[in-house]
């Protein structure tokens, strides 16, 4: 799985090929989708044609999907929109606790990798309990959790279990959505010293804990530029001023109640 993916949530169906198009020519190879955003066949069309094995593709199972058959028809419908024979990556998108269905969603997507019909199962927005649960009733471990992960909720208890069961963290909104975190004059001052914009600190910061990230832009110079950050490090004194700015803050809402 590529360090660096494209994510096209909030994008809309009618500007995803394009979106998605501009990705794929600045260097992407990673796409990043969810049944809820709307545009999968948007994002099939924009990849069909490129060879199978230089892509990974990744969707998710809405909440409204929950349960073991329902959750092997939404695959279903996901790869028909996409136009693929597999998926690479298949995750529950939110555990939504209060159905308290996906446990039998998971063995679903067992099913679907033991088929061989998606490379790599795993989970978004899961909770290390969410996570407990999964393992305990099924003996399968996530590949992934997906999460809200950025200096301003920097996740570190739950990047810990993350390491200690072997699942790679992968961070949705990286750059907090852009707002007050780029401004700030921490990421300001690293970004002036080494001559980067504060986007590419935030996100070489994501690099150096070993996160898997997926920054949205539509805009091609953005995407271009969120792909340049393999060429520069974050000294040790940036990394600790860095760890400084968490203050548990999501931009999204909380797993334990959403859904």
């Amino acid at each position: 799985m590529p360090q660096v993916g494209f994510g096209v949530f909030q994008v809309p169906h009618t500007e995803t090929f394009d979106a998605v198009t501009s990705a794929l020519d600045a260097g992407y190879r990673s796409i990043d989708t969810a049944t809820a955003y709307g545009n999968e066949e948007a994002v099939g069309k924009a990849i069909a044609g490129l060879p199978r094995e230089q892509l990974f593709i990744t969707t998710k199972l809405w909440n409204d999907d929950h349960g073991y058959d329902e959750t092997l028809r939404a695959f279903d419908k996901s790869l028909a929109l996409l136009g693929l024979d597999y998926l690479d990556l298949y995750l529950i998108h939110w555990p939504a606790p209060k159905q308290n269905r996906f446990v039998d969603s998971w063995k679903a997507l067992i099913r679907l990798a033991d088929e061989g019909r998606v490379s790599a199962i795993g989970v978004s927005n899961f909770q290390a309990p969410h996570l407990e649960e999964l393992i305990n009733e099924t003996g399968r471990v996530p590949a992934v959790n997906q999460v809200e992960l950025h200096p301003y909720l920097q996740q570190t208890e739950l990047r810990e279990v993350h390491t200690k069961l072997g699942i790679a963290t992968e961070a949705w909104s990286p750059l907090a959505k852009g707002g007050d975190l780029l401004t700030h004059p921490t990421v300001v001052a690293i970004s002036k010293r080494l001559d980067r914009s504060p986007a590419q600190v935030v996100l070489r910061w994501h690099l150096h804990l070993g996160n898997v990230i997926i920054p949205k832009s539509v805009t091609p110079s953005r995407m271009k530029e969120n792909l340049r950050i393999f060429d520069f490090d974050l000294s040790n004194a940036d990394l600790t001023d860095l760890s400084t700015l968490d203050k548990d803050e999501r931009t999204g809402p909380h797993p334990d109640h959403f859904g």
